[in-house]
């Protein structure tokens, strides 16, 4: 089992998160959504939805390679990609893709500003090699983000994919670093953007 090193998160206070307050028990279930190699935050969010309202935004990620697809996606969905998944610059995707329910995205690679990126805004990212070869889209995919063990609940398959440190999955679990920042009182308590 291979675990990987820890991200560093400046200024939070993530070690006082408890793994018993973790909403989502620590188990993910999930339609899965295939996407290929070197798939790019640009793809998630191009440079016209800057000028955007975050209801522009979310109609936009993957337009250009999937028309559409965000009036699919649903809460509670899952990605699963190829190498490099999330290249390119920091820009928020994976905050508009858990606006639109993507709860994990498992690739065979992450790349890990994006990585960072998605624990930040409240989704699991997880690396597991070879995991979009055992995945068929529409599939459901059940994850334990704590011991990196990914189930095709269809074909009854388990993958391992790379350990991330406790910590910043119970950052993800727990919605990423605005609610913990406002939980602790050093943001004010935001609205989303209707």
């Amino acid at each position: 089992m291979k675990v990987i090193y820890p991200i560093l998160i400046t200024m939070y206070k993530v070690s006082q998160i408890k793994k018993e307050e973790v909403t989502l028990e620590g188990k993910m279930k999930g339609k899965i959504w295939k996407f290929g190699n070197n798939i790019n935050t640009d793809e998630m969010m191009p440079n016209i939805a800057f000028l955007e309202s975050l209801e522009g935004q979310k109609k936009l990620v993957f337009e250009s390679i999937r028309p559409g697809w965000s009036s699919q996606v649903q809460e509670g969905d899952i990605i699963i990609g190829g190498e490099n998944f999330g290249t390119g610059s920091s820009r928020p995707g994976a905050k508009l893709l858990r606006e639109l329910g993507v709860v994990a995205i498992i690739a065979d690679s992450l790349n890990g500003l994006f990585l960072r990126n998605c624990v930040n805004f409240g989704v699991v990212g997880l690396s597991c090699q070879g995991i979009s070869s055992s995945f068929e889209e529409g599939e459901i995919a059940e994850v334990h983000p704590y011991d990196g063990e990914i189930l095709n609940v269809s074909k009854r398959k388990v993958h391992q994919a790379e350990i991330l440190p406790e910590k910043l999955v119970n950052l993800a679990l727990k919605g990423g670093i605005e609610p913990l920042l406002e939980s602790e009182g050093y943001l004010k308590k935001t609205t989303n953007e209707k």
